[in-house]
């Protein structure tokens, strides 16, 4: 990443105020929603790269960017934020967030979807994408950050 701040992942729709351990907008843990003022740049970095790996995994089951300039193009052009440090499959997932209603031809944005996705519509896609992406976010905070915790809590030396 580069040497400016590194802005949160937040996307406005926090449910870590409700409870939930990993948050259902930006897919944070709630200790990272909590603390992210205190983080240095560096464990900002590690959490935005999480993300991003999960993120990209998700997608690329689903499509394929083969149009790595188109597809910027298209996001700068339709003022669609996107972080151009990150994967391309990121950006797609910005358009498809940010687009899913308004696109009818998704080739012209340089991405195409994988066979067994053609036949669904946007929004359904997107929704699908955004359920993945949590349930991949929510077992990572399962398998390695939650026996942290218990240990933490129960003095428990291992």
């Amino acid at each position: 990443m580069s040497n400016q701040r590194i802005k949160t992942p937040c996307v406005g729709l926090c449910s870590t105020v409700y409870g939930d351990l990993v948050c259902r907008g930006c897919k944070r843990f709630h200790h990272e929603v909590i603390n992210w003022n205190g983080y240095n740049d560096e464990e900002k970095h590690a959490v935005w790269l999480r993300l991003e790996v999960l993120l990209v995994q998700v997608m690329t089951a689903k499509l394929e960017v083969f149009d790595e300039n188109r597809l910027r193009m298209q996001l700068e052009q339709r003022k669609i934020r996107f972080a151009p440090q990150q994967s391309p499959y990121c950006w797609a997932y910005q358009l498809i967030a940010r687009g899913a209603r308004v696109i009818s031809q998704v080739e012209a944005y340089g991405i195409v979807l994988l066979p067994e996705f053609r036949e669904w519509n946007l929004p359904e896609l997107r929704d699908a994408i955004d359920r993945e992406f949590f349930l991949l976010s929510e077992a990572h905070y399962q398998r390695y950050i939650a026996p942290q915790f218990l240990r933490d809590g129960l003095n428990v030396q291992i």
